[in-house]
């Protein structure tokens, strides 16, 4: 079972690593940059389902497409590689724990990408600022 959440946190990261990079760095376009990737996963796990257990042959390739949405995100907003790793892990554990209660929202993969996202810009900006400042009056 650990090993289970592991590749499962292993695929959330790998996939929004991927295609950040594809995206920002090799200029393929936010669109190109999640499609292509999570097309050759799905492709690979629809036609070699039996080198891992059911489950992950049919979990994993769900995970990359989602955690490709996290991806997509601008290096402009998302300025650094460490919060893309840290918003695909955020994108795992809701996966993981809470994916089926979004299903009205839009569909719980873009939805769990978006909190994911938002929760890194979050964690970026009270890092950047050492903690949230209070204006004077």
């Amino acid at each position: 079972m650990i090993t289970f959440y592991f590749i499962i946190i292993f695929t959330g990261i790998a996939g929004s690593l991927i295609t950040y990079y594809l995206n920002n760095h090799l200029k393929w376009g936010a669109v190109l940059a999640s499609a292509f990737p999570s097309l050759l996963v799905g492709l690979f796990f629809y036609f070699f389902p039996f080198l891992v257990e059911e489950n992950l042959a049919q979990q994993i390739p769900v995970v990359f497409i989602g955690a490709s949405f996290v991806g997509m995100v601008s290096n402009k907003v998302l300025h650094h590689p460490i919060y893309v790793i840290l918003a695909g892990f955020i994108f795992s554990i809701i996966y993981l724990n809470k994916a089926q209660f979004f299903n009205h929202f839009g569909g719980s993969l873009g939805t769990s990408a978006c909190i994911a996202v938002v929760a890194a810009i979050g964690f970026a900006t009270v890092i950047q600022h050492k903690g949230f400042k209070r204006k004077k009056p």
